[in-house]
């Protein structure tokens, strides 16, 4: 639980004096972006290792 409470901290603290408004919530899209890229790779690898794909 204290490892998630320290990540929300570090997402809080790095936008609080990040500049314009502009800035900040481009950067917010940008990251909930790469955190939903992330996810959908690492479902499709573990569904390939699940269904038994071959990695040659």
């Amino acid at each position: 639980m204290n490892y998630i409470l320290l990540i929300k901290e570090i997402y809080l603290e790095a936008f609080k004096n990040l500049g314009s408004y502009f800035v900040k919530n481009f950067f917010k899209v940008f990251t909930w972006f790469c955190l939903a890229c992330l996810l959908i790779v690492l479902y499709a690898f573990i569904f390939r290792v699940a269904t038994g794909f071959a990695f040659d």
